[in-house]
């Protein structure tokens, strides 16, 4: 099914703050842990994230929230102690308490706890999208069906509480649009149920396909699935930090002080404006012309191709008429002036022509951003054009969406289409479009 990224929305709230950004930086990677931290430190309200969760029929944990210093950081932690528990199993972020118990809470069961709890329509749409993009994940690592995957007790209890507790967090801070840089998974190894397994784990790897990721020296799993699921189901776009007017910043800590790496999780509160001057702008370009008529097509194409990774801005060609009744091309050209001289000098060495025509021209053009959406084939970029700041087309970028069909053997235009859709999802302040 395909889900369009839309802007995270609450028609409860005010609509002056409709152009907030949320923005998380997980440099050294994410966990439920680390983003109820970050969130808390922000200004979320610890008091209400407790009453809010105890709407939920989970019982024999407590929650606990303390400052602490990650290489220099002053962050908040955030822990969820299971009670009675004594067995651990250790990440990087956080251990996670398990113990060898035989109770089990299926999908099933997680979303009619969730749907029959007194917790905002908002909360309970958001936390079982989530949960079933999780259960998707852990189903198709163990070739299992959604409705039947279970999550150990103990565990469940913890993904309960962060998966859920996150989306009461965040619900403080709505409507906002939130946006994401890369994100670190670590390396090494670890110890799954059934053995050991590259960084990162088999459902975080499934849950973060199409997002972007890297890797650096620090060792352990940094990405967990709990912190893979929130980004998969909440994050409209990855890439580099938006232009936005910071309003605050709240820090997660992870469990371990990692020497030399603040071992955080940083999310900026924002507000969007426009990165767009208030005019078009102006510029003066060179404009190269030649009429040619004894060259071959082939040599045409090949010319276009170093003319464009020479810097030019155009080449284009349209059919002419030259003396003697000869069929033939006219050439045109067009590049910033400091290139005038190479591209003239390019245009001898690579055509057969024997002279050129050289105008300078002033080119006014709109002005230009790029925006990432996520499709269900895949992260495409679109080309947002502005007049004086008001939107005037959006086009999906052609190689994003030629490399994606040709991947997954789909219509070029079927790709095409659902990223103009995902766009215009996010775009539209009355779009209403859930994620999950």
């Amino acid at each position: 099914m395909e889900n369009p990224q839309s802007a995270i929305r609450n028609p409860q709230f005010n609509a002056s703050h409709a152009r907030r950004i949320i923005y998380i930086e997980p440099f050294s990677g994410i966990s439920g842990d680390m983003m109820l931290g970050a969130l808390l430190d922000l200004g979320a309200d610890f008091e209400r994230l407790r009453a809010q969760l105890s709407l939920l029929p989970v019982e024999g944990y407590h929650l606990a929230v303390a400052k602490c210093m990650r290489a220099g950081i002053h962050a908040s932690k955030f822990d969820v102690h299971i009670d009675h528990a004594a067995e651990h199993h250790g990440h990087l972020h956080g251990p996670s308490p398990s113990h060898s118990a035989h109770h089990h809470r299926s999908f099933r069961d997680i979303r009619a706890m969730i749907q029959a709890s007194g917790l905002s329509a908002w909360v309970k749409e958001q936390s079982i999208g989530a949960f079933r993009r999780l259960a998707e994940a852990e189903g198709k690592i163990h070739n299992q069906p959604v409705e039947k995957v279970h999550f150990h007790e103990i565990g469940a209890v913890d993904s309960i509480v962060d998966i859920v507790g996150a989306m009461i967090a965040l619900e403080e801070f709505l409507p906002a649009r939130l946006l994401s840089s890369a994100v670190n998974v670590g390396h090494g190894t670890l110890e799954c149920q059934h053995g050991i397994y590259p960084v990162p784990g088999p459902a975080a790897q499934e849950l973060l396909k199409g997002i972007p990721t890297f890797s650096n020296a620090i060792s352990g799993e940094l990405t967990t699935p709990t912190g893979a699921t929130l980004l998969a189901s909440l994050v409209e776009g990855f890439g580099p930090r938006p232009p936005m007017k910071i309003q605050g910043s709240g820090y997660g800590a992870g469990t371990r002080d990692v020497p030399g790496s603040a071992n955080v999780l940083r999310v900026t509160l924002g507000e969007e404006f426009a990165e767009t001057p208030a005019v078009s702008p102006e510029e003066q370009v060179a404009v190269i012309e030649t009429t040619i008529d004894d060259m071959s097509p082939q040599v045409y194409g090949y010319f276009q191709e170093k003319a464009l990774a020479a810097g030019a801005l155009e080449v284009y060609c349209a059919p002419v008429q030259m003396k003697k009744n000869r069929p033939a091309l006219l050439v045109t050209l067009i590049c910033p002036e400091s290139l005038l001289g190479s591209l003239s000098r390019l245009i001898f060495e690579e055509t057969t022509t024997i002279g050129i025509r050289q105008t300078i021209a002033r080119r006014k053009t709109l002005q230009r951003e790029f925006v990432q959406v996520r499709t269900r084939y895949g992260m495409v970029t679109i080309k947002v054009s502005r007049l004086d700041g008001r939107k005037m087309n959006a086009a999906p970028e052609y190689e994003d969406c030629r490399s994606i069909a040709v991947e997954q053997k789909v219509a070029l235009k079927e790709v095409i289409a659902a990223a103009l859709h995902a766009y215009m999802a996010a775009d539209d302040p009355s779009h209403s479009v859930a994620k999950g």
